[in-house]
């Protein structure tokens, strides 16, 4: 019987950004929620001397090893002393790549990131994450109205980690803080301007939540109003307040994925 593993090495070597590996990596390894991944990046790879590096720095830490690499000669020996190591390895494009040679008839490009043409589609994508980036946690509120989306809500109701997967997808979101002792006023004068919302969830998420991050930032909070429940409640009633008096739409976020939140954003903003 094998014993569990409460966190492992995993290795993400790549040609290119990486950005690919570690996504489908991270997919995966949120599904075993009892070990934590100590991801190892290595990205831009392209000559035998850099392979052998990672490798050396996986033969210091084994662990799982996913890799993405054009250069079949690379490739072959990532695998190959991989195999000498005993740590499983995967390419994870080839199965993918096979699949479209054999359909297609026609043999792959082999460009290293392909996928990251810079077509007008990434550019917006690039500055949609920039924009969020701006116009995290209230900041740069005058340009409010250049949003397509805006995200309202109080401390823990997952607002930047939203307004960053929307953004991905080259939406402009800004995400602006909820405090009953700081009432706000959003003027959009431009015509068909953003959508604002706002994310709620229940007190005892929020009051979870934040006894997490007090953990972390014990410094910063005043514990005793930060995590009171009245307290919370209070904001949680000024927020459907708010919203009820601007008709502006909420999210319940207390049992969403970040993806759930931002599929039913999506869809309110493509029906407005």
């Amino acid at each position: 019987m094998k014993i569990q593993k409460n966190h492992f090495h995993l290795h993400l070597i790549s040609d290119s950004t990486g950005e690919t590996l570690l996504s489908a990596a991270r997919a995966v390894s949120v599904q075993y929620s009892s070990a934590n991944a100590v991801e190892h990046i290595s990205s831009m790879i392209s000559t035998k001397k850099q392979v052998i590096d990672v490798l050396d720095e996986i033969d210091r830490e084994p662990g799982i090893v996913l890799y993405t690499m054009a250069d079949e000669a690379l490739a072959f020996h990532i695998k190959e002393r991989c195999r000498e190591l005993g740590v499983p390895a995967v390419d994870l494009l080839k199965p993918v790549i096979e699949v479209f040679q054999n359909y297609l008839g026609q043999q792959s490009s082999g460009k290293a990131g392909a996928q990251h043409i810079l077509n007008a589609e990434y550019f917006e994508r690039m500055e949609a994450l920039n924009f969020a980036m701006a116009h995290d946690d209230g900041h740069l509120p005058d340009n409010l109205e250049d949003a397509d989306i805006i995200l309202l809500g109080i401390s823990r109701t997952s607002k930047t980690p939203t307004a960053i997967y929307l953004a991905q997808r080259g939406i402009r979101v800004a995400n602006v803080p909820l405090n009953p002792d700081q009432p706000i006023s959003i003027n959009i004068r431009k015509p068909g301007g953003p959508l604002i919302l706002a994310l709620v969830a229940s007190p005892d998420r929020i009051v979870h939540l934040r006894q997490n991050r007090i953990l972390s930032y014990e410094d910063e909070f005043n514990e005793n109003i930060y995590v009171d429940r009245a307290s919370i409640v209070e904001e949680i009633a000024y927020t459907r307040k708010l919203c009820k008096d601007n008709n502006w739409p909420m999210i319940d976020v207390s049992n969403r994925s970040i993806e759930e939140t931002a599929a039913e954003i999506l869809t309110l903003y493509a029906d407005r």
